[in-house]
């Protein structure tokens, strides 16, 4: 009879099932674990990539702020005292002068000269508000902007309010300067910067393995989770390579400027002697006397010219004209010598 075979076939079933039982514990634990080194490295591929962008940003946004600070200084000092000696003078008039035709491509109209006056009066008031601490971000958009630009953000209201608002509301100065946005939610702590046209959430918050029911879906999670590792390193690579490129312009710029001001700052007081000695009509000055009040306008067109040059444009890319501006006006002075 076929009866007491049941029980045997029964427990060879019970068997069965506990011997796949095992197994699939073995396959969940190993799924497990490898869900756990899997994210690991997700983990370390996303903090790595995370800690190099925040090196390059602080650096990128150090030297924003010290062309900012380079710009103040040449205009609170050089151009401040060539306004003022410059101003003195009656009847300059370089066309009479042989030998200054290539001067004349750069020295001051009234329309500069009145711009050189406004941004310097600008200058003053972002120092004297980034010395007290009003503005953050002041610094950073004087480095970035040119000087027209910084002349209309100053128009709106006053100079240290708007200049500060304007580098608030730009996503890229805000994060250069390490500071979240008032309004709009595009800073750090909102999650979203807009840099070179690339935007960039914030680090990853990947977790470790946890201990679920359904195992198999944790290491698919897990290799999500490195994929998105992976294109998030990728993003912070191409930020990281922008803030070098841009911190590498905003140097060229800062030492240029400083060689400017090595030149013309001689030049100033040579034409304030001048004046001391001689007067304030151009006109009976000797040729050379006349040459040094021409150079001293060229060096002061030459730094307005570089003042005029954006660093950036509003979408934190590096303008074209900040990369030929300086051989340009390498070029133009070495003419005129």
């Amino acid at each position: 009879m076929p009866l007491p075979f049941i029980p045997l076939v029964l427990g060879g079933l019970a068997l069965g099932s506990a011997a796949a039982g095992a197994v699939g514990a073995k396959n969940a634990s190993d799924y497990k674990k490898e869900a756990e080194k899997v994210n690991k490295r997700a983990n370390r591929i996303a903090s790595s990539a995370a800690e190099k962008a925040e090196t390059c940003r602080k650096n990128c946004g150090e030297a924003i702020e010290r062309l900012g600070n380079c710009k103040i200084q040449v205009l609170e000092e050089s151009i401040k005292q060539f306004i003022a000696e410059f101003e003195k003078l009656n009847h300059v008039e370089l066309s009479a002068s042989s030998g200054l035709n290539e001067l004349q491509k750069l020295v001051l109209d009234k329309k500069s000269l009145a711009e050189l006056r406004q941004l310097e009066s600008l200058a003053a008031s972002v120092a004297g508000g980034a010395a007290t601490g009003i503005g953050a971000g002041a610094l950073t958009a004087f480095g970035s902007y040119g000087a027209a630009m910084s002349l209309a953000t100053a128009s709106t209201g006053t100079a240290i309010g708007s200049l500060s608002g304007a580098a608030a509301t730009n996503a890229t100065l805000a994060w250069f300067g390490g500071g979240s946005l008032a309004a709009g939610g595009l800073g750090i702590a909102g999650g979203a910067v807009v840099l070179g046209g690339l935007v960039l959430g914030p680090a990853l918050g990947i977790m470790g393995a946890v201990a679920s029911n359904k195992a198999s879906a944790l290491k698919d999670e897990a290799y999500t989770n490195l994929s998105k590792a992976k294109k998030y390193s990728e993003e912070m690579r191409t930020a990281s390579s922008l803030c070098i490129g841009i911190r590498k312009r905003a140097n060229m710029f800062s030492r240029f400027l400083l060689s400017l001001n090595s030149v013309f700052e001689p030049l100033v007081y040579d034409m304030a002697q001048i004046i001391k000695q001689r007067g304030t009509d151009f006109r009976v000055y000797t040729r050379e006397e006349r040459n040094t009040v021409a150079k001293a306008m060229a060096m002061a067109g030459a730094v307005k010219t570089i003042l005029d040059t954006p660093l950036l444009d509003k979408d934190g890319k590096l303008t074209p004209e900040s990369e030929n501006i300086i051989p340009k006006t390498k070029n133009k002075l070495l003419e005129a010598k």
